[in-house]
């Protein structure tokens, strides 16, 4: 488990290291510019993972410490495997499938600052922090962790460690598909 952990967290690295190399230099202008109004800017992409992610700290936090007590729902949902493999699917990048978010993780509607990428960067050396220290206490496969969005929602924690790099690089694919569309402002 622990090559796994450590592949998760090199995921995870590489998605900041090409977030930042890639859009580091913009401007909060070009960062914000959105190419229609139902859709999200580069900057939008990055503040929904940084938000929908940290999400999920208090809970890993609670892990690391030690307690691994499962609530009565996640011990018995009947559901979890099923939800684990759902978002495995729904968030990988191959599938550019537009889905919509809960109202707790949309993205900021206002300017965000330009820094967002450097913080982007950051969260994610948070996260693997938060995922290391987890993952000590507790077996991931075995561990069944409620969704931070949805309270009904179980997986096992080895499925949320599967599909939140892959949650990172699909919306880092779509920051990119932002930056390339043609009346992007270069």
């Amino acid at each position: 488990m622990q090559s796994e952990i450590s592949n998760i967290i090199k995921d995870l690295r590489q998605v900041a290291a090409e977030a930042a190399a890639e859009f580091g230099s913009m401007t909060a202008e070009e960062l914000n510019w959105k190419p229609d109004a139902k859709g999200w800017s580069i900057a939008q992409c990055f503040d929904h993972l940084i938000t929908t992610h940290g999400l999920y700290f208090d809970d890993l936090d609670r892990l690391a410490r030690g307690d691994t007590k499962m609530s009565f729902w996640e011990r018995n949902s009947p559901f979890s495997g099923f939800f684990g493999k759902f978002l495995i699917r729904s968030l990988d990048p191959k599938n550019t499938k537009k889905m919509k978010t809960t109202a707790k993780a949309v993205p900021s509607q206002s300017a965000i600052a330009a820094d967002i990428i450097e913080r982007f960067v950051l969260h994610q050396d948070e996260l693997g922090e938060h995922i290391e220290r987890a993952v000590e206490k507790t077996d991931p496969k075995k561990q069944i962790v409620t969704s931070p969005l949805m309270g009904f929602v179980t997986y096992s924690l080895a499925d949320a460690l599967t599909f939140i790099p892959m949650h990172c690089r699909r919306h880092y694919d779509q920051a990119k598909r932002v930056a390339a569309a043609e009346n992007f402002p270069r």
